[in-house]
């Protein structure tokens, strides 16, 4: 997998974060069907009211009527690579099971998304 288009992509939409509070602004990238869907947190006084980049641009590829997530990139300016909360998680995971470059400036690490969350849907929906 050639992560530098998705990485470059998830720098890119990281600079229209809008973090006032936490001043932590998050990009991430999605390859869903062979195109690319952006997404960058979105802050709110109400915390939780914010929306992590990861949904943002799930909810953009789906608006555009695409469903298989196949690949994603989120990148933040942290000592470490970042890794999607645990709503994000769930929702992608929605979506299928993609490969997941988490990246900082210096670091990447990739996982498939059922490593950072194993049996996504396993009791909820009577799935295995």
């Amino acid at each position: 997998m050639d992560w530098e288009p998705l990485i470059e992509a998830a720098w890119q939409v990281r600079e229209r974060a809008h973090a006032p509070y936490s001043k932590f602004h998050v990009g991430a990238a999605l390859l869903v069907e062979g195109q690319v869907f952006t997404g960058c947190n979105v802050e709110n006084l109400s915390y939780g009211l914010t929306n992590c980049a990861e949904r943002v641009a799930v909810g953009t590829a789906v608006a555009a009527g695409l469903r298989k997530i196949e690949a994603v990139a989120v990148v933040a300016d942290t000592e470490v690579p970042i890794s999607p909360c645990g709503a994000c998680r769930q929702v992608l995971a929605e979506f299928g099971d993609p490969l997941i470059c988490l990246a900082n400036r210096t670091e990447r690490l990739v996982f498939r998304l059922s490593e950072l969350l194993p049996r996504a849907s396993s009791g909820i929906l009577n799935l295995p």
